[in-house]
């Protein structure tokens, strides 16, 4: 079965406060230097919003498990899910940024069982192939919009722009801006440029690359947002995720 390899990256998880499920998101794995770890937003942890800290449930609960969703070994298309503790005697167990800490809305949650998975993990240090980035230049969030999934249970792939300069860095941390029209259960996200085949620009003046299979380049992770009525979104960058991966402890 062909399916494009971000497809297999994107994870569905929820969150939950014993058994009672608060909300769904997405989020991807990592590797670090003593295992795997979910990456995901700060918000869905803590479930609380991330500038005002108002609690995000509509059941006003504060989640202290999340369940992720792998894909299931040698059977594409299926699923096993597993359940990881976010707290230990109230304190998270999840990893921040070392020097962003909370204000970055993206954090590492070491996973302890992948019994039946296969894992893909995203490497946000090597991000792929360096297809040039550039305001318009399109980018797929792909993720699991209301908690929905496409064919074969798989995440669905809502495509928009870079809205803002990809060298620089929006609000004065390293995020970046595009406009796409995301919707809850997206956050958490890995951001892509994704191209089938055809012909893709390069970045450092290496001209431009003809192609015949799949090419990515991980961007980042989206966080929602930046006000209800807008598409337009943020992403923080992969290189400080992979600050945060390069910070996990041996």
């Amino acid at each position: 079965m062909d399916i494009a390899t971000p497809s297999l990256q994107s994870l569905r998880i929820e969150m939950y406060f014993g058994e009672m499920c608060l909300s769904s998101g997405t989020g991807f794995i990592a590797r670090g230097r003593n295992g795997m770890y979910l990456i995901t937003n700060r918000h869905n942890v803590t479930g609380c919003d991330q500038h005002t800290g108002t609690c995000l449930s509509a059941r006003a609960g504060i989640p202290n498990n999340v369940v992720i969703r792998y894909n299931k070994a040698d059977s594409p298309g299926e699923f096993v899910s597993h359940r990881e503790p976010l707290l230990a005697n109230d304190e998270p167990l999840w990893f921040e940024h070392p020097e962003l800490g909370k204000t970055a809305d993206f954090v590492a949650l070491k996973v302890t069982n992948t019994l039946g998975a296969i894992i893909h993990p995203i490497d946000p240090a090597s991000v792929g192939v360096p297809i040039k980035m550039a305001p318009a230049e399109p980018v797929s969030v792909i993720g699991f919009p209301f908690g929905l999934t496409g064919p074969g249970s798989l995440p669905i792939w809502a495509t928009g722009f870079l809205a803002s300069e990809p060298h620089l860095d929006y609000d004065g941390v390293p995020q970046i801006l595009i406009d796409c029209r995301t919707r809850p259960g997206q956050s958490g996200s890995p951001v892509f440029a994704y191209r089938a085949t055809g012909i893709a620009h390069l970045e450092g003046g290496f001209g431009t690359t003809t192609y015949s299979y799949e090419i990515s380049r991980f961007i980042g992770i989206y966080s929602g947002r930046i006000r209800s009525d807008s598409d337009i979104g943020t992403v923080w960058k992969a290189s400080a995720i992979a600050e945060l991966v390069q910070s996990l402890p041996e």
